[in-house]
């Protein structure tokens, strides 16, 4: 839990009590985590992500929540590329800067 009787924005969004060890409280702020985890629940669903959240160590859980939030966002952005477009553009920016070797004279 967030704070005494706020649920975190995962159970803000979902209408649900934020229970003690909810696996989402961490991730997902009162503040903002109902908007992140709207798009979170629109795409992978709340169960599926409550499951890979619960089966990754607590250290990597943080990270997840993250690169979860940044694809489902791009997915609704871009339902059939999602990030891969974002990807794909930063890769065509890098190609056409030109290279320019540092000559020390």
């Amino acid at each position: 839990m967030t704070g005494p009787g706020s649920p975190c924005g995962a159970c803000k969004f979902l209408r649900r009590k934020c229970v003690r060890g909810c696996v989402f409280a961490p991730y997902f702020c009162h503040e903002q985590g109902d908007t992140h985890f709207a798009a979170i629940h629109k795409v992978f669903g709340a169960s599926n992500v409550s499951k890979l959240l619960a089966h990754l160590p607590v250290s990597g859980r943080s990270e997840a929540a993250v690169t979860i939030s940044y694809e489902a966002q791009a997915r609704l952005q871009d339902p059939i590329y999602g990030c891969v477009s974002h990807i794909f553009a930063l890769q065509q920016q890098v190609y056409l800067v030109p290279f320019f070797p540092f000559s020390f004279i």
